[in-house]
């Protein structure tokens, strides 16, 4: 495991664990290609016994390499995967906190961004609990202009009532495909400023119906708040539509500069260069 530290408080490291394994990868491309294990079997000349061990957690790499193409995945990466041979690079930025809390069986992301110079920040998503950003916006003395919702899936939005509450209801901005009471619905090309930064917002559904992912530009390296669209060597799946979650990937993710910060609603942060290389859902960038 690699220690993160991208609260620019040397008392502080985060440690967050990859989102998925091996078989979490191979089970999201199943159900979202609509395939069965027999059927992958008949494909792939894997015997299903095999693949059934694959999905719970037995990593056999001749396996592997032979059901990879049938599920459109990158052989090598999905190899890496299941051999642990890889975690994205720890990312540390002034300008860039990330916050991970518990939700039910697993963890969940938000941020804060903010200009260093103005002092002027955004929220994006709440996690489950937002007491740490609430305290980390104060110590800072920051001012929290707005929140940015990534999507409106439970685990994202828990906490967002304290958090308006504790900055006097800063206005709350959602793709108009998820309406939420008492929120701004914004569409795909909304643009904004959070001091001297700026965010560009994009449509990244298919996990969600109106997933957004938001570009900001200012820091030291760009970053894209991804919500669901994206895990570090993995993706959300397509709870709405695996075509579409792909498709929009490709097309508004995929698409940004390498060094561009990937923060994923789970997991640890990565970058689009290492997403390229690693992420066995994109076979077409890998370079090996």
């Amino acid at each position: 495991s690699t220690l993160e530290n991208p609260a620019n408080l040397p008392d502080i490291r985060i440690m967050i664990e990859l989102e998925d394994f091996c078989e979490d990868i191979i089970g999201k491309a199943m159900r979202g290609m609509s395939i069965t294990p027999p059927q992958l079997s008949t494909l792939s000349g894997v015997g299903e016994e095999h693949i059934k061990a694959l999905l719970e957690g037995t990593f056999n790499e001749e396996a592997a390499r032979a059901i990879a193409p049938h599920l459109a995945l990158s052989a090598n990466a999905l190899v890496s995967c299941g051999k642990s041979m890889w975690r994205p690079d720890p990312v540390n930025i002034e300008g860039l906190k990330i916050f991970n809390t518990p939700w039910r069986n697993m963890r969940v992301n938000a941020f804060v961004l903010w200009d260093p110079n103005s002092r002027q920040a955004a929220a994006f998503d709440t996690g489950a609990d937002s007491g740490e950003m609430i305290d980390f916006l104060e110590k800072k003395g920051l001012t929290l202009e707005a929140v940015y919702l990534t999507h409106t899936h439970g685990d994202h939005i828990a906490d967002l009532d304290r958090l308006l509450d504790a900055f006097s209801q800063p206005p709350v901005y959602v793709s108009e495909h998820e309406p939420l009471q008492d929120t701004i619905a914004i569409s795909a090309g909304h643009s904004a400023k959070i001091g001297g930064l700026t965010l560009e917002t994009r449509l990244t559904h298919g996990h969600s119906k109106g997933g957004h992912t938001y570009v900001v530009n200012g820091l030291a390296r760009p970053v894209a708040i991804v919500g669901d669209a994206l895990f570090a060597g993995s993706m959300g799946g397509g709870m709405v539509s695996y075509s579409n979650a792909l498709e929009t990937n490709r097309q508004q993710i995929f698409t940004l500069a390498n060094d561009t910060i990937v923060c994923p609603g789970h997991g640890p942060m990565s970058s689009v260069g290492e997403e390229k290389q690693h992420n066995p859902f994109y076979p077409e960038f890998k370079t090996n």
